[in-house]
């Protein structure tokens, strides 16, 4: 093709360009969270490497509040903080809202690599925990359940183990944080790495009830103050 002839194909495509309508993009929050499925799995269901969780399903509260932690700094993975640090509150309340409202099917529990002793063990310090070494139970706030309550409080089940131990290991080493005063920080590092292992294998095992939806309230009051979570969730 000589210069001429492509002078005139680049002007008639030029043209067809500017004749043709303008392409509609959808404009709507769920278009606008793909970027967060692409690591958290579609409608946020968890990636299958059990690295990044489920976000689909839970509190409003809870989801803010872990934008918020990323984005001021207490929580630790550059990936979400550049992610986030650009938006502003009334944004990341939009995306909290949009994945805690999705109802979408769990995984199949994992099944349970430990002895039996080991599973009573993490069933005990979930159901129990250790007053001797004040661990409260995990259902003291997670709910009976364990499905979480609202509006700030997450759910434990349909977790992947290795998510799980991760997560308590941030916490006892200080790489995850919360508002003041850090609950979560003061249990997990009373936790020894058995007590870790045998709670993740434990929840990691359990089914999913019927009913997913975080409870509206706890009977009764956190067995400690924790900061983020608000109070009508408390009593």
């Amino acid at each position: 093709m000589n210069r001429l002839s492509l002078l005139r194909w680049c002007t008639l495509a030029s043209a067809l360009w500017c004749a043709a309508p303008a392409l509609a993009f959808e404009d709507s929050i769920a278009q606008r969270v793909q970027a967060c499925t692409g690591c958290h799995g579609k409608q946020g269901r968890a990636a299958s490497d059990g690295y990044y969780p489920r976000i689909a399903g839970k509190p409003a509260g809870y989801l803010y509040n872990q934008l918020i932690n990323f984005r001021d700094g207490r929580r630790q993975y550059p990936l979400m903080t550049q992610f986030v640090d650009p938006l502003s509150d009334a944004y990341l309340q939009e995306i909290a809202g949009y994945f805690a409202g999705l109802d979408v099917p769990y995984p199949a529990p994992q099944p349970a690599t430990v002895m039996p002793a080991v599973l009573a063990r993490g069933e005990a310090l979930v159901s129990h925990g250790d007053s001797a070494r004040r661990i409260p139970a995990c259902v003291q706030c997670h709910g009976q359940a364990l499905t979480g309550v609202a509006p700030a409080i997450p759910g434990l089940l349909g977790l992947p183990r290795d998510y799980l131990v991760a997560q308590l290991g941030a916490w006892k080493t200080g790489n995850r944080r919360a508002t003041s005063p850090d609950c979560m920080a003061e249990i997990a590092r009373a936790l020894s790495p058995d007590d870790v292992s045998a709670v993740s294998q434990w929840l990691g095992a359990q089914a999913i009830p019927a009913q997913t939806k975080a409870v509206a309230q706890l009977p009764a009051p956190l067995p400690k103050p924790c900061g983020g979570v608000a109070m009508e969730a408390r009593r």
